[in-house]
């Protein structure tokens, strides 16, 4: 493998590699101890410009490659992903405070996207249509959109770009994205380097690391994007499909919003198998994950039983240094997801939640917290958390529990363990979710099946066939082969 990736003060704005024009710049640290990573002099306004004008220039020559050669690139990256594999993971524990699990998780993800666009160029098929017109045959072209924008969030920065990107490129799109400045590196200067590496064209992806409040609106209301693709909070999302509907420019949207994950334990479910899936699901990366259960929801039958075992499980789990593969707790990303869940913690006791578990938060490390008793009029049920907390609520029945699981706004992924299967499909079924996922835990994505929320968890679905409908678009060509006759 060749040296470590450097320079990632450095920005990748049209073809060149440099530093942001704004005033401001942005001080990136490791979240478990505050060591700085790097300092990186923002973009501005006149960078974004940059970018997307260069993406637009680019992107027609890319479109018109065979896609073959689209398909090779992509093939290429994933061998600089596995090249590289330790280069990464250590940037994604460094910069977004993965445990190295979690990681090795993000990675495999990421990888595995790729290796699915790869495949994607050859995959794109147009059709023909029979007309009632006498002598017209309809002919249906499907072509790339031309520039995506791409804004991506802290918690799984590397693949929630990536799996915009990958597919976005291999389509014959040019991108642009806009990292969150929680993780610059991991979240779009990491992958620039690798798609320079495997032989990307100059203009095709340009990274931006900007302040929302300098660069965020422009970059959704800049006319060149044909698409928006964001991933991140339910309240942004919200404005950026206002902007993109009701704005100057009128663009597709792809939105990956907040969650409120229920799992559901019935009364006839394996409590082993559900502990060990409620766990992993609550706690992987902190919880900070737009899947992570949110809400346990347990038969009354077997409430105290799961809970005694739930309970005695989480007691075990390891808070420390995400470098560590034994660690499964690190830390939260910055001091005010911190308070935030500082100030959760205090509402679900004041609400009356009963704690079953707790612990000494120190510097960023948050230890998990379990509240049982829990109702969903109380805010631990209500909002998304983002952290190691859970909430365990008591349903009388089967139809209680689906009451209980469609109680929120939110709509994005969900789990239901039973012993019987085709109960466990039934009530799948009637959860009001994107995803749901029967004796497993929500946490689940997979390159080549659809990923995406209903109602505020967003619009649009993510990967495999799903990905190649959201980044090309559909053109009409009617073919007269013969003199039409017109009423005049």
């Amino acid at each position: 493998m060749s040296t470590a990736y450097r320079d990632f003060h450095l920005q990748p704005i049209a073809g060149e590699w440099r530093e942001g024009g704004s005033e401001r710049r942005a001080e990136v640290t490791n979240p478990f101890d505050g060591s700085a990573l790097l300092d990186i002099r923002l973009a501005d306004r006149s960078d974004l410009d940059a970018a997307f004008l260069a993406a637009e220039k680019a992107q027609a020559e890319w479109a018109a490659t065979p896609p073959s050669e689209r398909s090779a690139l992509l093939q290429r990256v994933v061998e600089i992903f596995d090249a590289r594999k330790e280069e990464i993971i250590d940037w994604l524990i460094r910069e977004s405070g993965s445990t190295r699990l979690k990681a090795n998780v993000e990675w495999g993800a990421a990888r595995g996207i790729t290796q699915e666009a790869a495949s994607m160029p050859g995959r794109v098929h147009g059709m023909t249509l029979a007309s009632n017109v006498p002598g017209k045959e309809n002919r249906v072209y499907r072509k790339p959109l031309g520039v995506v924008g791409v804004i991506s969030p802290w918690n799984f920065p590397l693949h929630l770009s990536q799996r915009s990107i990958a597919p976005a490129l291999a389509l014959g799109n040019a991108v642009v994205v806009k990292p969150a400045s929680d993780t610059p590196v991991t979240g779009g200067l990491l992958l620039a380097k690798i798609f320079e590496e495997a032989g990307l064209p100059e203009g095709l992806l340009s990274v931006v690391v900007g302040a929302g409040s300098e660069i965020g609106d422009a970059f959704v209301e800049h006319r060149v994007p044909r698409m928006v693709s964001f991933t991140g909070s339910t309240p942004v999302g919200r404005r950026i499909g206002g902007i993109c509907s009701g704005g100057e420019h009128i663009k597709k949207v792809a939105l990956e919003l907040g969650g409120n994950s229920p799992f559901v334990v019935l009364d006839d479910a394996d409590l082993d198998q559900a502990v060990n899936a409620a766990a992993m699901g609550k706690f992987l990366h902190q919880g900070q994950i737009c899947m992570a259960i949110n809400r346990i929801i347990v038969d009354e039958r077997r409430y105290d039983d799961f809970v005694a075992r739930f309970v005695e499980k989480v007691k075990g789990l390891r808070v420390g240094d995400p470098n560590e593969m034994e660690t499964v707790v690190g830390p939260i990303i910055n001091a005010k997801q911190r308070e935030g869940l500082e100030a959760k913690i205090a509402t679900a006791r004041q609400e009356g939640a009963t704690v079953l578990l707790e612990g000494e938060i120190d510097g960023q490390l948050v230890p998990p917290h379990v509240f049982g008793d829990v109702t969903p009029e109380m805010e631990i049920s209500r909002e998304e958390i983002f952290g190691p907390l859970v909430g365990i609520q008591k349903a009388r029945d089967e139809a209680h529990a689906l009451t209980l699981a469609n109680a929120s706004e939110y709509g994005l992924s969900s789990a239901v363990f039973t012993a019987d299967l085709a109960r466990g499909a039934r009530f799948a079924q009637g959860i009001k979710a994107g995803m749901t996922h029967v004796n497993d835990m929500p946490v689940n994505d997979e390159a080549h099946v659809p990923f995406g929320g209903e109602k505020n968890s967003g619009l649009g679905r993510f990967n495999g066939d799903w990905a190649i409908e959201e980044f090309t678009t559909d053109q009409w060509i009617s073919v007269q082969h013969a003199p039409r006759a017109y009423p005049f």
